[in-house]
């Protein structure tokens, strides 16, 4: 019994010793590509965990922004991946030469069939030096509306308020124009047109339109909100309620809703007219013929 399993233990020795292939002077066998294999899937484990940790507990400590955790926790990321997978390198004994000549070959691969790639690789990283945008931005691309979530090497995740992720090239950032609406501050402001009749003091509904505004809890008290009279429309005096907030960023739809409910339950309460197109229509041709022909 116990030849029989010292011969098959010898058997599989054989098997994952035995060389497989060469490159250059590096011999491989199963078991160094099984090592192989699994020390890169531990280095990018391990940078993937230690990014977390450094973003979730020890740059949280300096009172840093979200954006600015994520990209020096991306950086650190990329520069272990890198330097784990040159230390297997040597380890393993693999020829730095050999490896020069891949490397040229994947260079011409790359100039014909993975541009694109390339160029979303190299606009990550500008994105993460130069941080036009960084986690926790509300941004504006391409009628894509949302959050930046996360900043990876290749493409950057948007959630919508529908919770829908959207995947972007990184590319898309640096060569298309991108509206931040938080870049520096996430107050921002929204103007929400407003019609009444042409009945109405304009200083009346400015009052109740300001008082509107002051009784949102979502409107900010400075800078203070405003009313700005927009035109003499057709049928209505318009005019534009001007606030500034932090909570709607991302939600201007809910805001402009609560807003309109108010409005109208106020100007219901103070019997303030909103207008509806009205058109008169004047009818004077071909009546006359038609009222002589009636009359024969």
């Amino acid at each position: 019994m116990e030849k029989t399993i010292d011969s098959l233990l010898d058997k599989l020795q054989q098997i994952f010793n035995s060389t497989l292939f060469h490159l250059g002077e590096t011999e491989f066998s199963l078991l160094s590509i099984i090592i192989l294999v699994i020390s890169i899937f531990l280095v990018f484990y391990l940078s993937g965990k230690l990014k977390n940790i450094l973003v979730d507990r020890i740059l949280t400590r300096y009172q840093l922004e979200i954006g600015i955790r994520q990209a020096i926790g991306t950086i650190v990321k990329y520069v272990i991946v890198v330097l784990g997978l040159l230390i297997i390198v040597q380890s393993v004994g693999i020829d730095l030469s050999t490896l020069s000549i891949l490397a040229g070959a994947l260079g011409v691969g790359i100039g014909f069939g993975l541009q694109n790639v390339t160029d979303n690789f190299i606009s990550g990283i500008i994105i993460l030096f130069e941080r036009p945008i960084k986690v926790g931005d509300r941004i504006e691309l391409n009628d894509v509306y949302g959050d930046v979530i996360e900043i990876n090497a290749r493409s950057t995740t948007i959630v919508t308020n529908d919770n829908i992720n959207i995947i972007v090239p990184n590319s898309e950032f640096i060569s298309k124009t991108v509206i931040n609406w938080s870049h520096t501050d996430r107050k921002v402001r929204f103007r929400f047109a407003v019609g009444v009749s042409y009945k109405e003091n304009p200083a009346i509904v400015r009052k109740l339109l300001l008082k509107v505004a002051d009784e949102n809890e979502g409107v900010l008290k400075t800078p203070p909100p405003d009313v700005w009279f927009d035109s003499f429309g057709e049928s209505s005096l318009d005019f534009y309620l001007s606030v500034w907030t932090t909570d709607y960023i991302n939600r201007p739809m809910i805001l402009k809703s609560q807003l309109y409910f108010a409005i109208f339950k106020k100007f219901k309460e103070n019997n303030i007219e909103i207008p509806f197109p009205q058109r008169d229509l004047h009818l004077k041709s071909g009546f006359e013929n038609y009222s002589l022909n009636k009359k024969n």
